[in-house]
C-alpha cells in the first residue's frame, strides 16, 4: 500500500481532442511540479486518434500512416512508452499527474497499481481480468481491455490508462495494437453484452484508482478545456 495521501483531484474533461489534453496534462505536470496543483486524474475520451510510443515504429500501422487523417483518425507521436494504440468515444481514458516518489513508489510499481486500478473497476461490472507479466496494461481471457503508458519528468506522471468501454473495436483494425500481432481487442461492451454508462465506469475508476494509491478521498469537479 502507498503512503496515506490527502484527497485526490478526480476532473471529468468529457469529450477533448487529444491536443488539447496534451497541453492541459503538461500544464499540470508543471504545476505539480511547482507544488501549485494536487495529484490529479483527469478522466475523458477522445475524438479517433492514433498515438505512437516511443516503442513505435513505422511498422505498427497497418493502414498506411498518410492515409489515416482523410480516414478521421489524429495521429499523434507521443513520449509515452509502449508502441501503437487508439483512442476513441466509448473508451475511457485516465491521465494522472501524480508524484509517485511522494507515493513511496517505483515506476513499476505504478504501472501495476493502475492495472490494479482497471482490475477492480472490471470485477465491480462482473468481470475478471488479470495482468499479463512483461505486457503492460488488462486483460480478459487472452483478450486486451485496457492499455497502459506512462510518462514521468521528475518523477511526476503523465499519460496513464486506456480502458475498452464500448468503442468500435474495429478501429484498432489500423494498427498493430502495442505492437502485438496476436493481441485480440476486447471492451466492456463486447463482453457483457451491454455496455455500462460512462459515468458509472467513470465513479468506479475513481474509486478504484483512489483505493489502490491510497488517497484519503476523492475531489472531482468537470472543467472546460477549450483552450
Amino acid at each position: 500500500m502507498p503512503r496515506q495521501q490527502g484527497p485526490l483531484r478526480v476532473v471529468d474533461l468529457g469529450l477533448v481532442p487529444y491536443g488539447e489534453a496534451l497541453a492541459l496534462q503538461r500544464e499540470t505536470r508543471e504545476a505539480r511540479l511547482a507544488g501549485r496543483a494536487p495529484d490529479t486524474l483527469f478522466l475523458l475520451e477522445h475524438p479517433p486518434t492514433i498515438t505512437l510510443g516511443r516503442r513505435g515504429g513505422p511498422s505498427d500501422f497497418i493502414t498506411p500512416r498518410d492515409a489515416l487523417p482523410g480516414m478521421g483518425f489524429e495521429v499523434y507521436d507521443t513520449d509515452r512508452g509502449g508502441e501503437a494504440t487508439y483512442h476513441g468515444p466509448g473508451q475511457l481514458v485516465g491521465y494522472p499527474i501524480v508524484a509517485i516518489r511522494e507515493l513511496g513508489l517505483s515506476v513499476p510499481r505504478f504501472v501495476e497499481l493502475l492495472e490494479q486500478t482497471l482490475i477492480a473497476c472490471l470485477a465491480g461490472l462482473h468481470l475478471r481480468a488479470q495482468r499479463r507479466e512483461g505486457s503492460p496494461g488488462v486483460w480478459v481471457g487472452g483478450r486486451k481491455i485496457g492499455a497502459i503508458g506512462v510518462h514521468l519528468k521528475r518523477w511526476v506522471s503523465m499519460h496513464g490508462f486506456a480502458l475498452n468501454v464500448c468503442p468500435d473495436l474495429k478501429h484498432f483494425e489500423a494498427i498493430v495494437p502495442c505492437g502485438m500481432e496476436d493481441a485480440e481487442v476486447t471492451s466492456i461492451g463486447a463482453e457483457l453484452g451491454r455496455s455500462p454508462a460512462m459515468d458509472e465506469v467513470k465513479e468506479r475508476i475513481s474509486t478504484s484508482f483512489r483505493r489502490a494509491f491510497g488517497y484519503g478521498g476523492v475531489e472531482t469537479e468537470a472543467a472546460m478545456t477549450s483552450r
